[in-house]
């Protein structure tokens, strides 16, 4: 069984009991989270795609953990002018855990 979850403005297949990093959620660690708009849903015997998502089907998850990407450096510079930028970026994920799949 699996499914097509769209978490945070971005879609996901999912199966149960399985890990994955999403975009940073504003949930506490250890609390369950429900994500209802699954977009197709699918066990051993048939494929339920939505129009645009699936009614009734819900998508349950426990947030394991807040954490952060490795520090991404952007450096511009334009020769002979003096102009040099550095800038980083360090993008914040939150680690889940699909419970179920309903």
């Amino acid at each position: 069984m699996y499914a097509v979850v769209e978490i945070a403005g971005q879609q996901y297949r999912v199966n149960p009991a399985e890990k994955l990093y999403v975009s940073k959620l504003d949930s506490a660690v250890d609390s369950v989270v429900t994500f209802d708009k699954v977009l197709l849903r699918a066990d051993d015997k048939k494929v339920t795609v939505g129009n645009p998502v699936v009614k009734g089907a819900t998508v349950v998850a426990k947030v394991l953990a807040h954490s952060k990407d490795d520090k991404v450096i952007v450096f511009k510079k334009k020769r002979r002018k003096g102009y040099r930028v550095k800038r980083g970026h360090r993008q914040q994920y939150t680690q889940i855990e699909i419970t179920s799949i309903n």
